[in-house]
């Protein structure tokens, strides 16, 4: 019962979230709107307290959240930017293990190296989702925003990873050595990759038979579709490779199949609608669960300082700064490198940190936020060791991770939106265009395929239906799409028009929903007519309101 209370509880605290940030007479972040929730009901006074289980945070939380990310990552940008996010998530990653790690060990010498180690590892991988929260959407210039998604969505598999090799060569479970970490490291990657490649074609092939099996019934393919990213990752670690990284393939491989596309049109919106609601819910608990985590967190720490005289909690706030502004200062040197590279060496193939302007490079760099995986990779640091003796210097490592993730945020909140003023964000203005372009080319598809239809339908015997009601019905949807195509270069006028034309509609429907529910009062149709009816009415809607 107290779990229930607890899941509960948490679902709530999620929902209000956001009520609490819209009434706040200033605006904060989501994400730090939830982790002040989740410090909040830590607190003695309200008392929640949550163990936390990294292995169970892992399992519960970032598969889902890593497939839908890899869903919705363009696989186009993907692959163009191929060479800049390897940069990023894997080089970035090893630089930031052995840089901050030594820095960390020269300036605190009671930490062992392969700790310090451990630590830089936890602190290597950046958090898309708290970054989205922190600006919002469509204020990061897209040739930043690609590749600091695509990097989020692979350094998490590599600082993990490398936590893993520091964490089993300090247990004493393993032996260093540079070309047995490699070898090992290609394999938990690629085999991760591979795995979700493998595993998702497997399952989208026995989808689509169960999808012929079970007609139109969208909750059980939306509820095993739900599965598979959880199942992908258990198969993965079960097998010795990384669950992450098999995520993350698995969500990319089911974007590009055409088990979606080609899905009833009823699993589609409820598929989408769920996904949506979970990726909310799961997001606000990530951040809520690590704010719960603070006070305790705060408490072991003055509790352990106080056991230890040689070690004073400002001493770990000054720590947390040191690192901090490391880790900003050799991101921003990485970024400006890659682009002295590319410009002076690369001009057959520049990368795309050639045009990055100062600017842009220290947005790319505070933009670097720490989240989720960082809280859950430092403790999941064993309390002990093999001989039974407490890990070393654990405590330092939480509470600096800890204050990385917090500080992060904050300099992000403060510093990311006065980088971005004045910044123009053409992405938009080019996407409409876009639009507007495949608007017009399929305009000129659909009426060809009507007049294909018409011609069909006029003398196949088989229909009997009038060649006077055929003409006029095909001349009326093939106006709409002429219009379509000859308004196309009066871009402002046409828009104004559909917008209108679908504001219009929408009256419509809403208008004909009321009226369902005045005839279900008076008893003139049925329960069940009304629930087709309504049914049909969302279809419509969410198409409309789609196109907003």
């Amino acid at each position: 019962m107290e779990i229930f209370f607890t899941i509960l509880i948490l679902t709530l605290a999620v929902s209000i979230s956001g009520i609490i940030r819209q009434i706040l007479p200033f605006q904060i972040p989501l994400p730090l709107m939830q982790i002040m929730l989740g410090a909040v009901l830590a607190w003695p006074k309200f008392g929640l307290h949550i163990d936390f289980n990294p292995e169970l945070f892992l399992l519960l939380f970032i598969p889902p959240l890593l497939f839908s990310d890899g869903w919705k990552t363009p696989m186009r940008e993907f692959i163009r930017h191929g060479g800049e996010i390897i940069i990023l998530a894997l080089v970035l990653v090893v630089i930031t293990v052995i840089g901050i790690g030594y820095l960390i060990y020269w300036m605190i010498p009671e930490i062992p190296l392969v700790a310090s180690l451990a630590l830089a590892a936890v602190l290597s991988p950046t958090d898309a989702v708290a970054l989205s929260g922190i600006v919002g959407e469509g204020r990061m210039p897209k040739k930043i925003m690609d590749i600091l998604q695509g990097e989020a969505l692979m350094n998490d598999a590599s600082g993990l990873v490398s936590l893993k090799f520091a964490i089993s060569v300090a247990m004493g479970t393993m032996i260093f050595s540079i070309s047995g970490v490699s070898i090992e490291f290609l394999k938990v990657s690629i085999g991760g990759l591979l795995a979700g490649i493998s595993i998702t074609w497997g399952y989208s092939k026995s989808l689509r038979l169960i999808m012929c099996l079970s007609g139109e019934d969208p909750a059980t393919q939306t509820m095993l579709l739900l599965l598979l990213p959880f199942a992908v990752y258990l198969i993965a670690e079960h097998i010795g490779v990384s669950g992450i990284l098999s995520s993350v393939a698995s969500g990319m491989t089911i974007g590009q199949s055409g088990i979606i596309r080609n899905a009833p049109l009823a699993m589609r919106l409820r598929g989408n609608s769920v996904w949506t609601m979970l990726e909310f819910v799961f997001n606000g608990m990530v951040f809520i669960m690590l704010g719960l985590q603070l006070p305790d967190i705060l408490y072991t720490s003055i509790i352990q300082a106080q056991l230890d005289p040689t070690i004073k909690i400002w001493v770990l706030f000054v720590y947390v700064m040191v690192i901090y502004i490391a880790l900003i200062a050799l991101r921003f040197a990485w970024l400006w490198l890659m682009k002295y590279i590319s410009v002076h060496y690369m001009h057959r193939r520049p990368m795309v940190f050639s045009k990055y302007t100062i600017r842009e490079i220290l947005i790319a760099s505070f933009a670097g936020v720490r989240g989720a995986i960082t809280l859950a990779g430092v403790l999941s640091i064993p309390l002990f060791l093999r001989d039974g003796m407490a890990f070393p210097c654990r405590y330092q490592l939480v509470f600096i991770a800890t204050g990385v993730i917090l500080l992060s945020l904050l300099c992000g909140v403060i510093v990311l939106p006065w980088l971005l003023q004045g910044i123009t964000v053409s992405d938009k203005l080019l996407r409409r265009e876009e639009e507007r372009m495949a608007r017009t080319i399929a305009a000129e598809v659909a009426i060809d395929s009507l007049y294909k239809l018409e011609e069909r339908l006029v003398h196949d015997p088989g229909e009997n239906i009038d060649s006077q009601l055929i003409n006029e019905v095909s001349a009326r949807v093939i106006s709409n799409l002429r219009y379509r195509i000859d308004g196309s270069n009066d871009v402002r006028r046409s828009i104004l028009i559909e917008d209108l034309e679908r504001r219009m509609r929408l009256n419509a429907l809403r208008a004909e929903r009321g009226e369902y529910y005045h005839l279900r009062a008076q008893q003139k149709i049925s329960n069940e007519t009304l629930t087709k009816l309504l049914r049909d009415l969302d279809f419509l809607e969410a198409l409309l309101i789609e196109h907003e």
